[in-house]
């Protein structure tokens, strides 16, 4: 065999021999390899990443639930802050109400009385006439009380608890401080009916001033305007 043909047999088995050893080196590693360790090591990644997300769902939580319950807490005092508002405009209304100091309208009577004018060449002296008095108004408006009126007003005069009505020099009436003149207007909220009757009839203070020749006329209505009164309310006695 040539020398040549020899040296290339030796290089080739050489060869073939490193490749068998580079085969068996990786087989050898591979069989060496543990799939368990590298699942375990993955389902510890899984497992630390899922506690990792737990965490993060209950701070979120705890979190959400301390909005929700401040949301709630913010409900409930509105509710109770609109309650509360309703409450204390209500008994505002009730009591602006009974002071008069509010506008009201509603069924009633409307009574005007026109004070008969005499001159000295055509009065009868026979004829029992006397100027409209304070006392008049007075028994007009006392009527009306007793017959259940709710607001009262005369010439646009609220009537209240303190309202005064008085007779000025024999000449003119004051009401709550300020000048009235004939016709007198007065309105009344109440039983329409009521009030009315208890005008009319023997005594009635409308029959009285009919007697005395003054034009008295009363109109029943469903929507009676009484106006608010205008003045102050001071207490000068009433302490805290």
């Amino acid at each position: 065999m040539k020398k040549g043909k020899v040296t290339m047999i030796f290089t080739i088995s050489i060869a073939c021999f490193a490749l068998t050893l580079v085969m068996f080196m990786q087989f050898k590693i591979v069989n060496e390899t543990d799939i368990t360790s590298i699942e375990t090591m993955r389902e510890e990644e899984l497992r630390t990443e899922l506690a990792n997300w737990k965490q993060k769902y209950e701070e979120t939580k705890q979190q959400y639930d301390k909005t929700h319950d401040k949301i709630e807490e913010y409900k409930e005092k509105k509710e109770n802050n609109i309650e509360t508002a309703v409450l204390v405009n209500e008994e505002l209304q009730q009591s602006n109400i009974l002071l008069g100091k509010t506008d009201l309208v509603g069924e009633g009577i409307e009574i005007t009385i026109k004070e008969v004018q005499f001159d000295d060449y055509s009065r009868d002296p026979n004829e029992d006439f006397s100027k409209i008095q304070d006392s008049d108004l007075l028994l007009i408006v006392n009527s009306l009380k007793n017959a259940g009126a709710e607001a009262i007003s005369i010439n646009e005069e609220r009537i209240i608890n303190m309202s005064d009505i008085a007779y000025i020099g024999s000449t003119f009436i004051k009401v709550n401080g300020q000048r009235i003149l004939s016709p007198y207007i007065i309105k009344a909220i109440g039983n329409k009916s009521y009030l009315e009757s208890s005008l009319l009839g023997n005594g009635g203070a409308a029959e009285q001033l009919k007697k005395m020749g003054h034009d008295v006329q009363i109109i029943q209505s469903d929507n009676v305007l009484v106006k608010k009164y205008s003045g102050d309310i001071n207490y000068k006695y009433i302490t805290d």
